[in-house]
């Protein structure tokens, strides 16, 4: 856990540092909200589970400071996450919980037009998990009975933005386990869609 603080950390202060850079031109600070939907999946080191993709949603607020054409962008989502495990002995189990999750993300447009603009962007992200529930297999009731609630990850992707609206795709990694049990960190795809009010 010590070396995932010092990593995100690290992040927080590239962001100052690429804010300090870019200060000499004047900042724009925009706030919206979002929703869309995200596809999980778990990664496991036990033999006897694969990890499925399962089909959730999202919805919050964010918020992003242009400098130039290079932004920051922070967001808190509420997610709804669904994962799936085959078990080798033929039976299945889904496991479903609730995040609450604080990215932050530094981006560049790299087309950047006054209605229309192209980006990329990385960041690190928290998630703080909650009501977590296992169907159908006792073992894996076990296993995830000590959820851990805190995790922290990374996440990047591609966006576009038109007028007030914006669209991203991206991809996030769990940096640590959501079960020690099983060494399960979550990884997700997700599209969001969101407008900014001003």
């Amino acid at each position: 856990m010590k070396q995932q603080f010092l990593a995100f950390s690290s992040l927080l202060l590239c962001i100052s540092c690429s804010v300090e850079i870019k200060a000499q031109q004047t900042p724009a600070f925009h706030i919206g909200v979002k929703g869309g939907a995200n596809f999980t999946k778990t990664s496991t080191e036990s033999s006897s589970l694969e990890g499925k993709y399962g089909f959730g949603y999202q919805a919050g607020v964010m918020t992003r400071m242009d400098i130039g054409s290079l932004y920051v962008q922070g967001e808190a989502l509420f997610n709804k996450r669904k994962t799936s495990y085959d078990i080798k002995d033929g039976g299945s189990a889904k496991l479903t919980w609730n995040t609450i999750d604080i990215p932050v993300v530094v981006g560049y447009k790299f087309i950047k037009t006054e209605d229309f603009n192209v980006r990329a962007f990385a960041g690190g992200v928290y998630s703080y998990a909650f009501n977590n529930n296992v169907s159908t297999s006792r073992a894996l009731q076990e296993g995830f009975r000590e959820f851990d609630k805190s995790n922290i990850g990374i996440t990047g992707g591609i966006g576009v933005d038109y007028k007030n609206f914006s669209v991203d795709l991206r991809y996030e990694t769990g940096l640590s386990n959501i079960s020690k049990e099983f060494k399960s960190k979550p990884h997700s795809f997700s599209l969001g869609i969101g407008y900014f009010l001003f």
